[in-house]
């Protein structure tokens, strides 16, 4: 990454690095030559996601003070889950300054929904190190926590997709739903599972995440929104 790259990552992050190598090491998957000397993002990711998880709790609590631990640990969970923050991601264009191995590159890793999270989840934790908790808040804040809470809080409490969609579909005599794993990726202890929705003969959504349920979760809220937007019902 050239000077005049790293500068406009900045501007667009909202964060200007004391020590920019920890941006280029949120941005370096393990699959990058350099890996082989323990320079990449996992590290920062673990780091990362653990500060969203304070962040984001925090400020539900703040947000909404009549809701009970229940609505709060859906809603946390609904901010938190893949598919929110892989929008975080694409939403900065993190794709494009993703430091990815051959096969990566072949393979379309510059667009895959876990290497775009993490790279998200890695940049909370760069920051974090680089400037303190008040700084990864504050890009939290702007770039995943306000857009998120901008939504209807109805749907922010709503996390059982799954339970919700066919409950959609049973009052309108519409049957079941079939959930199949499309791929299993990445090694034991951080897999990726692909899975789609399928209704009557066609899909109707797909999604990624880190553990069968939650792919199974990301693909049923896809799924429902579909159904609802195509019906006019929001």
């Amino acid at each position: 990454m050239t000077d005049e790259e790293r500068a406009q990552l900045e501007q667009v992050l909202g964060h200007s690095f004391e020590r920019p190598e920890r941006l280029e090491r949120a941005l370096t998957h393990r699959s990058h030559r350099q890996s082989a000397a323990g320079i990449d993002n996992e590290r920062l990711e673990f780091l990362g996601d653990r500060v969203l998880g304070l962040v984001a709790s925090e400020q539900l609590c703040r947000t909404f003070p009549e809701w009970d631990s229940g609505k709060l640990s859906k809603g946390l969970a609904r901010i938190v889950s893949a598919s929110s923050i892989h929008m975080a991601a694409r939403g900065l264009k993190l794709g494009r300054h993703l430091r990815l191995g051959p096969g990566e590159e072949k393979t379309g890793g510059r667009e895959k929904k876990r290497l775009l999270a993490d790279a998200y989840e890695a940049i909370v934790g760069a920051i974090y190190l680089d400037a303190g908790l008040a700084a990864a808040g504050a890009f939290l804040q702007r770039t995943l926590l306000e857009p998120a809470l901008g939504g209807q809080v109805e749907g922010l409490s709503r996390s059982d997709y799954k339970s919700a969609l066919q409950e959609w579909l049973q009052q309108r005599s519409l049957g079941i739903v079939e959930y199949r794993i499309r791929s299993e990726s990445g090694p034991e202890h951080q897999k990726t599972f692909e899975v789609e929705v399928w209704h009557g003969g066609r899909m109707l959504a797909a999604s990624e995440g880190r553990s069968k349920k939650e792919a199974e979760q990301s693909a049923a809220m896809l799924a429902l929104n579909t159904l609802e937007t195509s019906h006019g019902i929001a």
